[in-house]
């Protein structure tokens, strides 16, 4: 049986997510404060509302945007230049990019913004996608007993406290009325959760898709089983760092990105056999019929004309880390960039402002 995991202070736990960044960020280890006071970025400058200068250009690390805005035609709109598109979206990849300077936008779930703000890179969110269906579903260890949540109890669990995958973890734990004492945490990046469970390193970990289909049609043979919740990861978000949309260029730069983002989202929705040959199988190697299922799972996009629900959000998940030790306490609602609210949802039809539950 695994040792329980005991909570630890919170400079203690930030040093271990540091060391998991791969080092980028430990100089911030030592002094990292007990208390957040974040600020909004740029609270007293006006959004640009014009098209960026000539020659202004963004590192954006959004692989599926740079696929959708590909194969719509809608990347012949963007009125800037894209120097690249990184091919990275763990969490603590995208900070280490924000403070190498080399990204200056990307996606990804409510997790990412509070970590860099624990660890002092500031960077805040100028764009918010709902999504109220289940983004992660738990995978067994091939041979694991495992066929339930209550079945957690004294098992190693993959554990990113960065990503959106840390927090699936702790309010699935929270739900079943599961202790972190009675559980080990074993931390890792999400990029080594496969080979952690093809090795029983650990004994379950959340997988997204399709991620997940190519593990399960691996291993199901030996053993392995998927362990399915109703916990939900609300939000993707595209955040920025401070000193990008401190500079009039490129927050005009991202104030025209934010509306092609929404708009690529909803192609990809409503050109669903397109874009499961084009991201599924050719850019992530799955089957078409795969794709297929995969996609029927998913909820149609929604952008909030409002981000009253996701600030709430985002503040429980800030809370449930604090509780937890993993980062100090924190107003969430300074994450957000509310100069650039609702031009994700403006750029849509209504009903993608909507959305379905």
């Amino acid at each position: 049986m695994a040792h329980a995991f005991h909570p630890a202070p919170f400079p203690h736990r930030t040093q271990r997510f540091l060391a998991l960044t791969g080092g980028a960020v430990l100089g911030l280890a030592g002094c990292a404060p007990q208390q957040s006071d974040a600020a909004p970025a740029s609270a007293a400058k006006t959004l640009p509302t014009g098209p960026p200068p000539p020659g202004t250009a963004l590192s954006i690390a959004v692989r599926t945007a740079r696929i959708q805005l590909a194969e719509s035609g809608l990347l012949g709109e963007l009125p800037f230049r894209v120097s690249q598109w990184p091919n990275l979206s763990a969490g603590p990849d995208i900070i280490q990019g924000f403070r190498a300077r080399s990204i200056d936008v990307a996606s990804n779930a409510g997790i990412p913004p509070i970590q860099a703000e624990a660890i002092g890179v500031k960077a805040r969110i100028v764009a918010v996608q709902v999504r109220k269906k289940p983004s992660y579903v738990f995978a067994t260890a091939p041979g694991s007993p495992i066929s339930r949540i209550a079945d957690f109890r004294g098992r190693k669990i993959a554990f990113s406290q960065g990503q959106a995958q840390g927090v699936v973890v702790l309010r699935a734990l929270k739900k079943a009325g599961i202790a972190h004492g009675d559980v080990q945490l074993v931390p890792l990046p999400s990029t080594q959760f496969l080979t952690a469970l093809q090795s029983k390193q650990v004994d379950v970990a959340p997988l997204g898709e399709p991620t997940l289909t190519k593990y399960l049609k691996q291993y199901r043979k030996d053993g392995a089983r998927d362990v399915r919740t109703d916990v939900v990861d609300l939000l993707t978000v595209l955040w920025a760092p401070v000193e990008v949309l401190d500079d009039p260029a490129k927050a005009a730069a991202v104030r025209s990105f934010v509306p092609l983002w929404a708009r690529g989202s909803v192609w990809a929705w409503e050109h669903s056999d397109r874009w499961i040959d084009a991201y599924y199988v050719k850019d992530q190697g799955v089957s078409r019929d795969d794709g297929r299922r995969i996609v029927a799972s998913l909820a149609q996009p929604h952008f909030p004309e409002r981000w009253d629900e996701a600030v709430a959000w985002e503040q429980e998940t800030a809370d449930l880390l604090a509780e937890g030790g993993f980062v100090p306490k924190l107003d969430a609602s300074a994450l957000f960039d509310r100069r650039f609210e609702g031009l994700a949802a403006r750029a849509v039809q209504p009903r993608y402002r909507e959305g379905e539950a």
